[in-house]
């Protein structure tokens, strides 16, 4: 690297590619450039290490993502006994293509970006890419995946100047893009289980019973007082399979247990806020309690069992991985209470009481980026006030 370097810095002759070189330099050592003068504090805890804390902390969501992308498929077709090791080739096969376009498109745009405007490629995109094919159903097709991608890091990033300069959650835009283009492809039977192969690999004919509609979607669409949702090959789900993530679903939602290990390291390594993932689960409980106190076959989803609300769709996920994005969401200690509680009381909101969208987390997040600096500024004006009026009182 260091012979290479000469070549792209000015007067090299791939200087017009210097930012190129600086962004591979910079994601494979640490720079050896100091600071020559002022004061600064230099803390081992950089972006880069912040953002491959949170890709290992995500990397159980994509284990078992995968395995549950093979298990959902073979199930369809009528062979759960397929085997593991069968179940998470499958599903690496099926979500590889979608990693490679998330990462392809968005980094690819972020390099051309910083080389135009001749600043430092920064490591934020390392976890959006990742976190885009794991909250996308996994039949979405690739291109669709693309244009959302790219206009997600033009318009929601890019514009506001990149990385840390951004209002709202990318990759949530990045589904918000597709939910509302391409709404046929990210919702209904056909967009959460892979029924057709990956890659030659699997594939078969559906059995009977086959259902790919998610858990949310079957209690969107129920008719009567009584609940009733069953798996892809038509077996009843319970909690505990909500939990452990054998539904059909986005591949990084389903299972609660693996978000709940992801969780764990981000807190202990202090890259999240606890703040705000404790009051999105807090908000979504007391939501869920009232709609459920209050009950109807109008909107069947008030009749779901508080904790269901938190174990079915994206709710975990998005408490753990996407309200906590420090970015866009509140930072003042106080802010961080109200805007998780919020996040968690909208999503179930919208979840009970607009059969049209059985899943409330997305929305909820991207309307609470909004409102998170009206929220600090709220609690600092509060603040202010408070200590003056102490200061007169002495």
């Amino acid at each position: 690297m260091d012979n290479l370097k000469p070549h792209f810095k000015p007067g090299g002759k791939l200087a017009k590619l210097e930012s190129v070189y600086d962004g591979m330099e910079s994601f494979l050592f640490t720079p050896n450039a100091t600071s020559a003068s002022g004061v600064h504090i230099h803390d081992g805890n950089d972006l880069k290490r912040t953002m491959i804390t949170v890709i290992v902390a995500l990397l159980p969501c994509l284990l078992f993502g995968m395995y549950n992308i093979g298990l959902q498929h073979f199930l369809a077709i009528g062979q759960p006994d397929a085997g593991v090791v069968s179940m998470f080739i499958f599903g690496l096969l099926a979500l590889l293509p979608v990693i490679v376009v998330s990462y392809g498109v968005g980094l690819g745009i972020e390099f051309i970006s910083a080389q135009i405007h001749h600043k430092e490629i920064q490591e934020g995109f390392l976890v959006t890419g990742l976190l885009i094919p794991l909250i996308v159903p996994i039949n979405t097709p690739l291109w669709m995946t693309a244009v959302a991608t790219a206009f997600a890091v033009i318009f929601a990033k890019e514009v506001f100047g990149g990385t840390g300069m951004n209002i709202f959650n990318v990759a949530l835009i990045t589904r918000a893009v597709l939910f509302f283009s391409y709404p046929s492809k990210m919702s209904g039977d056909a967009a959460f289980v892979k029924t057709d192969s990956a890659f030659g690999f699997g594939g078969g004919q559906m059995i009977d019973a086959y259902t790919g509609a998610t858990p949310l979607g079957q209690v969107a669409t129920n008719v009567g007082d009584t609940l009733t949702m069953t798996g892809v090959d038509g077996s009843q789900l319970s909690l505990c399979d909500a939990f452990w993530g054998t539904i059909a679903g986005s591949p990084g939602e389903t299972s609660v247990a693996c978000i709940l290990i992801g969780a764990i390291i981000l807190l202990v390594t202090g890259v999240a806020s606890w703040r705000v993932m404790l009051s999105v689960f807090a908000g979504g409980l007391a939501m869920g309690a009232l709609a459920h106190a209050l009950p109807s076959a109008t909107y069947p989803a008030s009749m779901l069992d508080p904790l269901a609300h938190l174990c079915y769709g994206g709710f975990a996920f998005a408490a753990v991985f996407m309200a906590t994005d420090p970015v866009t969401g509140a930072r003042t200690h106080t802010g961080q209470f109200i805007y998780g509680f919020l996040i968690g009381v909208i999503a179930v909101l919208i979840r009970v009481y607009n059969s049209g969208y059985p899943e409330g987390a997305m929305l909820a997040i991207l309307l609470m980026n909004a409102f998170a600096p009206l929220i600090d500024h709220c609690v600092v004006s509060f603040n202010i006030k408070r200590r003056l009026n102490r200061a007169k009182a002495k």
